[in-house]
């Protein structure tokens, strides 16, 4: 079997630093194993226009990117714990022309689910109706489809 290459900075065409780094308020809690680790060290690239993250680790830092403007929106540090590895600190671009935030919960949820649902393609079903909850909660509209919350904040994984 071949390995896969890990996504790089530079091997992917458009990255962009964040311009106002602020620090998360809430993280998330959860462990990732070590395997969970070497696979989110081997990143995400967006596979076509439906996909809206890229990912890359250097370091022991996550790096999560919008696909198609290239706009850091969240860095998360990771650190070693018993058993696996956990997010450390973390901060979010806080820019409004960059990435519109809602709440401290929501960041936390949108780096778990995309380092979860799209790096690792885990169902993170828990995390999707959070997702969907705070959305709703932010706009006001109980009627939000839950598949055009998802597809607006994530994008389509490609399953290639």
């Amino acid at each position: 079997m071949i390995e896969p290459s890990p996504v790089t900075r530079s091997s992917l065409r458009h990255v962009l630093p964040m311009v106002a780094p602020m620090p998360m308020a809430e993280l998330p809690t959860r462990t990732w194993s070590d395997e969970q680790w070497e696979r989110i060290k081997l990143g995400y690239e967006a596979r076509g226009m439906d996909e809206k993250w890229n990912v890359f680790v250097e370091d022991q830092v996550a790096f999560l990117h919008r696909s198609w403007t290239g706009n850091g929106i969240f860095e998360a540090s990771f650190s070693p714990v018993g058993g696996g590895w956990r997010i450390s600190a973390a901060v979010v671009e806080s820019d409004p022309s960059r990435y519109r935030r809602s709440s401290d919960r929501y960041d936390w949820v949108m780096v778990e689910l995309v380092l979860s649902a799209i790096v690792l393609g885990e169902p993170a079903v828990d995390l999707r109706a959070e997702l969907v909850a705070l959305t709703s909660q932010e706009s006001g509209r109980t009627d939000l489809p839950a598949g055009l919350v998802e597809h607006s904040a994530l994008g389509l994984r490609s399953t290639a």
